[in-house]
C-alpha cells in the first residue's frame, strides 16, 4: 500500500509531537502546523490524504478551517479535539468532517478511526453507473449528471445518495444510512442525516417540500423511487 500522507492542525505543539510519535511508526508520512491558515496553505500545495483537526484555535478555528478546505478539497477530515459538547459534534459533522473525536484518546483507537476513515473513503469504487429517471450516477468517478449537465455533490452528498440508489426502490434504515456515510463510531443521532436529505432534495427535486424521489419512510428511513 502506498503511503499516506497525514495533516494534522493544532495549536498545541505537545500534541503534535504525541501524534507523529504514534502516527509515523504506522507508516503514514506526518506533517503537523499549528494554525488554520498555515493548513490551507499546505493542502493547497501538497497532496494530503486525511486531515486531523482541532476546534478551538487561535485565529482561524477549527469550524472555519474545514469550511475553507471543503471549498477547494474533498479530503477526508478527522476532528480530534477536548471540544466535547453535542453541538460541536454535530456542527463539525455537518460542515462536512468524516468523523469526530474526543480528548483524551489512546493512540491506538486513533489509528482504527483513520484506517475506517480511509477505507469508507477509497472503498466504495466500482466501474458501475446507475441510472434512476434523468439522472446518471457515475460511481467510478463520483460524479452525478441529469443528462449531460453535472450537478455538484459534497462527498457526503455523494455517498448518501449512492447508497439510496444502490438499494433502488427498497427503504433503507436510518441506522444503515448513518452507517454507511459517516461510519460505525457516529453516535449523534438522525439530524445530520435529515440535514443531506434535504440538501440532496434541494438539488434533485422539483418541490424538496413534496418529494417524490427522496421519500421518507416515517419511523424506518427513506426511499430511492425508481
Amino acid at each position: 500500500m502506498n503511503q499516506k500522507y497525514v495533516l494534522a492542525i493544532d495549536d498545541d505543539a505537545r500534541f503534535l509531537r504525541l501524534l507523529r510519535m504514534n502516527i509515523e511508526p504506522a507508516g503514514y508520512h506526518f506533517t503537523g502546523v499549528t494554525t488554520g491558515e498555515q493548513a490551507i496553505d499546505v493542502l493547497a500545495s501538497t497532496p494530503t490524504d486525511l486531515v486531523l483537526l482541532d476546534v478551538r484555535m487561535a485565529g482561524m478555528d477549527g469550524f472555519h478551517v474545514i469550511t475553507a478546505i471543503r471549498e477547494f478539497s474533498d479530503v477526508p477530515v478527522i476532528f480530534v479535539t477536548a471540544a466535547g459538547e453535542e453541538s460541536d459534534k454535530v456542527q463539525g459533522l455537518t460542515l462536512g468532517a468524516d468523523d469526530y473525536l474526543t480528548k483524551p484518546l489512546g493512540p491506538k483507537e486513533l489509528l482504527a478511526r483513520m484506517t475506517a476513515v480511509l477505507r469508507r473513503y477509497h472503498g466504495n469504487g466500482t466501474d458501475a453507473q446507475i441510472t434512476v429517471r434523468d439522472l446518471h450516477l457515475d460511481l467510478a468517478q463520483r460524479r452525478l449528471f441529469r443528462d449531460k449537465s453535472e450537478i455538484p455533490l459534497t462527498r457526503m452528498e455523494y455517498r448518501l445518495l449512492a447508497c439510496l440508489a444502490r438499494h433502488l426502490g427498497k427503504v433503507v434504515p436510518q441506522e444503515q444510512l448513518v452507517r454507511d456515510v459517516w461510519g460505525p463510531f457516529y453516535d449523534q443521532g438522525y439530524e445530520g442525516l435529515r440535514v443531506y436529505i434535504y440538501r440532496l432534495r434541494k438539488k434533485l427535486e422539483a418541490d424538496p417540500d413534496s418529494p417524490d424521489l427522496l421519500v421518507t419512510v416515517p419511523g424506518i428511513g427513506y426511499t430511492m423511487n425508481p
